[in-house]
């Protein structure tokens, strides 16, 4: 095996996949990342078992192809501390030996056969495939995954639900405090399908997702989902049982709606938290005319604090209280300058709507359940 690489093309490479090599792996083959040359394109692969990546490098020098498993930390070590320039990569498949010569140096690393390193799982029996483009599946995850729990006991909400519909795709993430509802419209499927990404694999894929766009592929059963696309191919095991009925529990009639600045909403409930409570972080939003007073006090420590915004407000006063960390979550994910909130009293979930949005078939909502104030 003998090629010529760029050192910060093959280093980004790695950095891409790096983080599905965990500090303690299961078999100590999963160390390395393993090479694969063919036909002028260096296939790298990174696994933990729960996840296989993939990323494709393209090489323009080849001398001879081959495959090899390569020690991750060390091969990731020695690129870093590189300058762009050319590395030349010689492999002896009898001493199991990797050289790396640059124009005034060389190393040597040990390598590891091939043949012992996992195959990237199939997937067997009946499986749904549906086609998406790799910004709008950027835009599904990023929009929600913020909203996503780390709860043992509820593991089908530490993921994102993906609920495909023959003409939609709706990207579902919830913490039993916080939900966020993304749809696409303009998304086709041949049959109604659904499975749950864990938090994990949705980051790393998340990494992965430039701003250029190109096609992505999902293949998936209830266990295994595998996305393919020109840059990268992942398989992951997914989340198994039954995602909650998250549509049961966005309030449908909310008479009373709210708009306002975004960014001065949130900077007004990022100070006036410092002042709240640390056990319960309630800050409290009393809408009344066209002002929201947002206030916050801890009683243990004689500290309060209010600020006053304004606002759109056609209708009776109301006041209602929210968490502060989980509300300046909901703020800062809406991709809006302004914010509608739809209320219909203290004791229901309060809904986040961006005003505006850049396509319209874009659908986000964002749900927040309030704290009782104390009377």
């Amino acid at each position: 095996m003998k090629f010529v690489v760029s050192s910060s093309e093959l280093l980004s490479s790695l950095q891409s996949i790096n983080k599905v090599i965990g500090s303690r792996t299961i078999l100590p083959i999963l160390d390395n990342f393993l090479f694969r040359l063919h036909n002028n394109v260096l296939l790298i692969t990174a696994s933990d078992m729960e996840t296989t990546l993939m990323v494709n490098l393209p090489i323009n020098t080849v001398e001879m192809e081959g495959e090899v498993a390569i020690p991750a930390k060390l091969l990731t070590d020695t690129l870093r501390e590189f300058p762009e320039q050319p590395l030349t990569f010689i492999v002896n498949p009898d001493t199991l030996m990797a050289e790396i010569s640059w124009s005034s140096g060389k190393s040597n690393l040990p390598c590891s056969p091939a043949e012992e390193y996992p195959q990237m799982q199939d997937i067997e029996g009946d499986f749904n495939t549906v086609n998406i483009n790799s910004y709008q599946l950027g835009e599904g995850i990023s929009k929600t995954i913020f909203a996503t729990a780390d709860d043992e006991l509820r593991p089908t909400m530490n993921g994102i639900y993906f609920d495909i519909k023959t003409d939609s795709i709706t990207f579902v993430a919830s913490d039993a405090h916080k939900l966020v509802r993304y749809k696409l419209s303009n998304i086709s499927a041949d049959n109604d399908c659904s499975f749950i990404l864990p938090k994990k694999p949705a980051n790393y894929i998340r990494g992965l997702l430039v701003k250029d766009e190109f096609p992505v592929s999902l293949n998936f059963n209830d266990k295994h989902a595998i996305f393919t696309s020109p840059r990268f191919n992942m398989a992951c095991r997914l989340i198994e049982g039954v995602f909650p009925a998250y549509n049961s529990v966005i309030p449908i009639d909310n008479p009373k709606k709210i708009v306002a600045d975004r960014v001065e909403l949130l900077t007004a409930v990022r100070r006036v938290a410092v002042f709240s409570n640390q056990a319960s972080n309630l800050v409290k939003l009393k809408i009344a005319g066209n002002e929201i007073n947002i206030s916050a006090q801890d009683l243990d420590f004689s500290i309060s604090a209010n600020e006053r915004i304004n606002c759109r407000y056609e209708g009776e006063d109301i006041e209602i209280g929210f968490k502060s960390p989980f509300l300046i979550e909901i703020l800062s994910n809406l991709p809006t300058a302004e914010v509608s909130m739809e209320l219909s009293d203290p004791g229901r979930a309060g809904l986040f709507i961006p005003v505006e949005t850049e396509d319209s078939s874009d659908d986000l909502l964002m749900l927040l359940m309030p704290i009782v104030i104390g009377v």
